[in-house]
């Protein structure tokens, strides 16, 4: 990837909302040309969206955990994600390698809210869970660099 395309992901990255216009003045390029190259980017698929940074302390869920779930029977089909899909209280949802199976980001507004999900997961995905709360987070979602 070309240094003015990072130098633009970046950009991006920090302010979505960030115009063709601004981005030209903060890389050099003409309006035109940095609308060319995020058009290009979007089209390789390196910009999948844009979306709002949100405070969820603010929007009522201030409580995040990070949640590891181990299938009870290792045959049984990998369809933990699809099982899981109509929680909104799941924000993400990674495979990984190791003990677990997946790592789900949990945002909600109490302890007592966020004992009701688990065993809504235990149930819905047949599923045994380990859970870390977090206590505080020095940064998140950092743009590229």
């Amino acid at each position: 990837m070309e240094k003015i395309d990072r130098q633009i992901l970046r950009l991006l990255t920090a302010d979505g909302r960030m115009s063709y216009t601004d981005l030209g003045k903060a890389t050099g390029l003409s309006t035109s040309a940095v609308h060319q190259r995020v058009k290009r980017l979007e089209e390789r698929g390196l910009i999948i969206g844009y979306g709002a940074s949100v405070d969820h302390a603010k929007a009522g869920r201030p409580l995040t955990a990070f949640v590891s779930i181990t299938p009870f029977d290792p045959a049984a089909p990998d369809d933990y994600p699809e099982r899981l899909r109509g929680m909104p209280e799941v924000e993400s949802c990674w495979s990984v390698a190791g003990e677990e199976s997946y790592i789900l980001k949990i945002r909600v507004a109490t302890p007592a809210d966020l004992e009701v999900l688990l065993g809504r997961i235990r149930n819905a995905a047949n599923v045994s869970t380990r859970t870390t709360i977090v206590l505080s987070t020095a940064f998140e979602n950092r743009p590229i660099d």
